[in-house]
């Protein structure tokens, strides 16, 4: 018998009380033994939503990597305001504890310029140089989202040696899904797992088992192309080389599910004509910033499409049926622009629209715009001739119709893929121009066809 949202909802507040009352109240070492299975999640999630209690409260009993952990998971531009809850000796030793992407998320958010001079100089020399490195890249890029944590085994090594040298960096190696196999130059030779080495005779040399044809991304190799290797071939890390096919980082799967998750909002934002950036609970200010400027450009839009409908003007007072039938094609056509420009912009990130199979996709849309139109052509038609009893006018809207629908197949398409050419991420315009030639096409099909029946309309 499946449980009722009521009781789902009983059972979540239930475990987030245990959790506070864990986090206040239960002994040193009751907690250190349940935190074991709590997912540093979960901790964050009760201090955004725990309004009664102070963060540092509920924090502050935590050890040190734990505290990472959760600032790990915090947004970018919050996470140092959850590592000021602390003393300035103990952020030191939260920052130690903090993965090297996480730190340079952390550093690259921040605005003020005194609080990141703070910040800097609590770090260590070894965490500086790597969020110095890392910093230097992109922050969409394989070198912007990689981790410079991994453990590197030198092709010399056997199966003894190496589990030796596992034993005394125990602590990285819970963390690792994957080892690789470097030279002393640390050029990429090939990878490894702990199966390999856990089942393989002491005296192998680590060059027998290890596989050689290992997957790499470069540091300049876009996000969105190192999400599509993780999704086509189920990694759940990936290493990252240099121009010297050098060893410099990791990416691994929960890096790119953030990626993912970004990239998706990024193109829902920019297709509904929104800033990418722009947050649901963000200021005022922010939401302003997004969105006027595309209003200004919808509105420029809309000047354009009301000069159309303008130098048809003696048209429509003759026959003023027209007024209210246009904003049906125009409609439409916007709609059927819409679908197409969504399935491409959706393709051309996964990588499914390419040079080879552009043509028969531009074939298809285009097809798929003459039968959609003929159909909600043919149905507007009956429909304008049973309530004006004029087959004429019925003739004039179906074809309008098919013609408008025919023009945004076509432009959601082209749009979109003209975008990508021109180096623009093609979800950030195409909406605004689909809207454009559906409207000024759709207005201009229309009345064009009208004007050209007038006397059998009068």
């Amino acid at each position: 018998m499946s449980r009722t949202e009521e009781e789902i909802i009983k059972e979540e507040e239930a475990g987030k009380q245990k959790l506070l009352d864990l986090l206040l109240h239960a002994g040193s070492e009751t907690l250190e033994e349940q935190l074991e299975d709590i997912h540093p999640a979960d901790i964050l999630e009760l201090v955004h939503s725990e309004e009664e209690t102070d963060p540092k409260q509920l924090l502050e009993r935590l050890p040190d990597p734990i505290i990472a952990d959760i600032i790990d998971e915090e947004d970018e531009d919050e996470k140092y305001e959850l590592l000021k809850l602390f003393p300035e000796e103990r952020q030191k030793a939260i920052l130690e504890k903090m993965s090297s992407d996480e730190l340079a998320d952390m550093v690259g958010s921040m605005e003020d310029k005194s609080e990141l001079t703070k910040l800097i100089g609590k770090l260590s020399d070894e965490d500086r140089s790597e969020v110095s490195q890392l910093l230097s890249y992109p922050p969409d890029t394989a070198g912007g989202i990689m981790a410079t944590e991994f453990i590197n085994i030198y092709d010399n090594k056997t199966v003894y040696k190496t589990l030796l040298y596992l034993q005394e960096i125990a602590e990285e190696v819970e963390n690792s899904y994957a080892l690789y196999v470097v030279d002393r130059q640390n050029h990429l030779k090939g990878s490894l797992s702990l199966t390999d080495i856990v089942t393989s005779p002491f005296d192998t040399p680590i060059l027998d088992i290890m596989n050689s044809h290992v997957r790499k991304a470069h540091v300049e190799d876009d996000q969105e192309k190192v999400s599509r290797e993780f999704e086509k071939y189920g990694l759940v890390e990936l290493p990252v080389v240099n121009d010297d096919d050098q060893l410099v980082g990791v990416i691994t799967v929960d890096d790119i599910l953030e990626v993912a998750t970004e990239e998706a909002t990024e193109d829902i934002h920019y297709m509904g004509g929104l800033s990418g950036e722009e947050e649901v609970d963000g200021p005022l200010a922010d939401s302003l910033r997004s969105r006027l400027p595309w209003l200004v450009v919808n509105l420029l839009t809309a000047f354009l499409a009301s000069w159309v409908v303008g130098l048809f003007e003696s048209t429509i007072s003759q026959v003023v049926a027209l007024s209210a039938i246009m904003s049906i094609v125009t409609g439409m056509g916007g709609n059927a622009g819409t679908q197409s420009m969504t399935i491409i912009v959706r393709g051309i990130a996964l990588g499914e629209v390419n040079r080879e199979n552009g043509l028969r996709i531009f074939i298809k849309e285009f097809l798929v715009g003459l039968l959609t139109g003929a159909a909600i052509g043919g149905i507007v038609a009956i429909v304008e001739y049973v309530l004006h009893g004029n087959v004429y006018l019925g003739l004039v809207t179906g074809l309008a119709m098919i013609l408008n629908m025919m023009a945004a197949t076509v432009t959601g398409y082209l749009v979109p893929v003209a975008l990508k050419k021109m180096k623009i991420d093609p979800a950030l315009a195409s909406a605004v121009f689909v809207t454009t030639v559906t409207d000024v096409l759709g207005f201009f099909f229309f009345l064009g066809l009208a004007t050209l029946f007038l006397p059998k309309l009068i």
